[in-house]
């Protein structure tokens, strides 16, 4: 069997709403044509995303606070509860068919995991999974958070890794399983460059996923 392509896409800073839109354009053309998967890695403004498994009740703050706080509310389709996309957070959209070969949605999920517990490896971080939960944690807090969905065997959106990220935030959700956060820089007490761990994530998604990168914008 050929080897899968990855198109991977650096957006920078990249509102919600337009990114929701990119990856419906690109799930109807990975799903109509199979060609090639796509990975988008990017930073969101200020923004709380509601899972399917969630309830309004998880966000705490009241809508004059989220206007004080510049956060905006969005209800998905992914999986999983409430979670935070902010900035210094890299979150990351595999856009990818686990058609014919890939279908196993926990694989996929065990996947994803390892591509960040590798990455999170390369800065000397020790993560790890827990038993029955979703995400990467390590000794101090989750680290990165998973919510996926599937269509067709196609997967959308992905997960998050807080590395510079202002953790405070997090105090005005009910995150996922209401476990303790953390991030890349609080772990190694210093700011990391945003694009050096996307370089990583990158290496080690081609890696796991055993796919070649053709291009990158």
């Amino acid at each position: 069997m050929p080897e899968r392509q990855l198109q991977v896409r650096r957006l920078g800073r990249f509102a919600y709403d337009a990114c929701l839109l990119l990856q419906k354009e690109l799930e109807q053309e990975v799903i109509e044509r199979r060609e090639r998967d796509y990975l988008l890695l990017l930073e969101h403004p200020h923004t709380f995303t509601i899972g399917r498994r969630a309830k309004e009740s998880g966000v705490l703050a009241s809508p004059e606070r989220l206007k004080t706080l510049e956060v905006t509310v969005h209800e998905t389709n992914r999986g999983g509860k409430v979670t935070y996309h902010g900035l210094g957070q890299i979150v990351g959209y595999p856009i990818i068919s686990l058609s014919p070969d890939r279908e196993d949605v926990h694989k996929y999920v065990r996947e994803i995991e390892e591509v960040l517990i590798r990455t999170l490896r390369d800065y000397k971080i020790e993560a790890f999974r827990i038993e029955g939960l979703t995400g990467v944690h390590t000794r101090e807090g989750k680290v990165a958070a998973i919510g996926i969905h599937l269509k067709r065997w196609v997967t959308t959106h992905g997960f998050a890794l807080n590395v510079n990220t202002d953790l405070s935030y997090f105090d005005f959700i009910i995150a996922c399983e209401g476990e303790p956060v953390t991030s890349m820089e609080r772990l190694l007490g210093r700011e990391i460059d945003l694009a050096e761990v996307e370089d990583r994530i990158i290496a080690n998604f081609a890696e796991v996923f055993e796919t070649e990168i053709r291009s990158e914008k």
